[in-house]
């Protein structure tokens, strides 16, 4: 196939393209891979720690989180549709697994550890133990 193209390093990407495909065709869905992590922030207030990731297209089966101590582990695995007879033109999205651990400055109550999902956002909230929480402290004076 000719393609007229006047710049020569996107037409050598196409060819490239081209030779891949032709040598491994559609890899099987089969193959797992390792995706990167995606993002997340973390953050804190005086009464918990935060963790929100963005995971697009993964479903609340497809996560697992995991406390122990200060170390939170989330885990996912993207797994992608399998479409019969059909041939893809391309394929970006990437399918597989991620696993992200985060060691916190303290401890945390993990019986009260709350995940949700929504919208393509996970949110952990982590409440710290009480030993790791502010604590007011009143002021006495002493009269000599």
């Amino acid at each position: 196939m000719l393609t007229l193209n006047r710049d020569p390093l996107t037409q050598m990407r196409q060819d490239m393209n081209r030779m891949f495909n032709a040598i491994f065709g559609d890899l099987p869905q089969t193959i797992h891979s390792r995706i990167s992590a995606p993002p997340m922030n973390v953050w804190e207030d005086d009464r918990n720690y935060y963790i929100e990731a963005e995971l697009p297209g993964f479903s609340m089966e497809d996560l697992s989180v995991t406390v122990l101590d200060d170390e939170v582990t989330i885990k996912g695995e993207r797994k992608l549709p399998q479409r019969e007879g059909v041939t893809y033109l391309r394929r970006e999205r990437q399918a597989g697994s991620f696993s992200r651990t985060w060691t916190l400055p303290t401890a945390v109550k993990a019986d009260e550890v709350e995940a949700t999902l929504s919208n393509g956002v996970l949110l952990v909230t982590l409440p710290k133990i009480d030993k790791a929480l502010p604590r007011k402290i009143e002021v006495r004076a002493i009269t000599n």
